[in-house]
């Protein structure tokens, strides 16, 4: 039997056979270390159907193939989708698809893929450079999605349990705070990857807090209120609602005094300032 993907020796015969070299321009590092891939897939309660984005050469794939009913991938990069599907043949599970996931329909995919397996969970090792814009899309998406667990840059998980007041808090932070409990599952090396990337990483796992749902519109408002770190909530909010009687009207009503940073405040003060203006009071 074949040696995993993610082993040292059966990453450099795949890279070797089809002649492949890391793209800088999709954030492309290839796993070579079982462990973290069968640990990363293990956590991850992918037992119904699990979404991957940015599967690379296969390695988290192939540890999610064994344990899940499913698994969508997401992969932007057509030079690896005959790799993909020469290397997981094996596994009748696996579906490829050749698109950006910032572009799929994800509500259409996920109620399709509830119906047909019961469950669906999202984990991927995400690429650094749409790491943000990927996470912002699932914090939108469907609630269905109960877990999601993504391997990360260092630096960015560790906004998503950073307390207000500190220099990672950021929008990223309350968005998730507000919907997830998140963990930090374990650290991994730069040393994991081949090429080595000069950071580490660390794989998060989010878990869907039970009746707490989206608004539309209450993420752009909590990005508006970070927009500018330097600047105070006051000025920020002035800037996203073009009135600053409005603003200063907004943060009276919900008490908030002494003209602080976003970074300051709690995910629910944001939810709290979202619904007055929603409601109207302070227009």
């Amino acid at each position: 039997m074949d040696k995993p993907i993610a082993s040292v020796s059966r990453t450099r015969s795949i890279l070797n056979t089809y002649d492949l070299k890391a793209k800088k321009t999709f954030g492309q590092n290839f796993l070579t270390d079982v462990s973290v891939v069968a640990r990363a897939a293990e956590s991850s309660h992918c037992e119904g159907a699990v979404i991957e984005i940015g599967p690379g050469i296969g390695a988290l794939t192939e540890q999610l193939a064994m344990r899940s009913a499913h698994v969508r991938c997401y992969e932007v990069d057509e030079r690896l989708i005959p790799v993909l599907e020469a290397e997981l043949r094996e596994y009748d599970n696996v579906e490829i698809l050749l698109q950006d996931f910032l572009e799929c329909d994800l509500e259409a995919a996920v109620s399709i893929l509830l119906e047909r397996y019961g469950s669906v969970s999202v984990c991927a090792n995400l690429p650094y450079y749409v790491t943000t814009p990927i996470l912002f899309r699932l914090f939108e998406g469907p609630q269905e999605i109960e877990w999601i667990t993504v391997m990360v840059q260092k630096e960015v998980g560790e906004r998503f349990s950073a307390e207000p007041g500190s220099p990672e808090y950021s929008a990223l932070s309350a968005e998730a705070q507000y919907l997830y409990e998140v963990k930090k599952l374990f650290s991994v090396p730069g040393s994991a990857f081949t090429p080595p990337p000069k950071v580490d990483s660390a794989v998060i796992r989010f878990h869907r807090k039970k009746g707490v749902h989206t608004e539309p519109g209450l993420f752009e408002f909590i990005r508006a209120c970070f927009a500018q770190r330097r600047k105070t909530l006051y000025n920020n909010l002035k800037e996203y609602l073009g009135s600053g009687e409005q603003a200063g009207e907004l943060l009276a009503a919900e008490g908030i005094a002494g003209n602080p940073r976003a970074q300051q405040l709690d995910c629910e003060v944001f939810v709290h300032l979202y619904e007055r203006l929603k409601q109207g009071e302070c227009v």
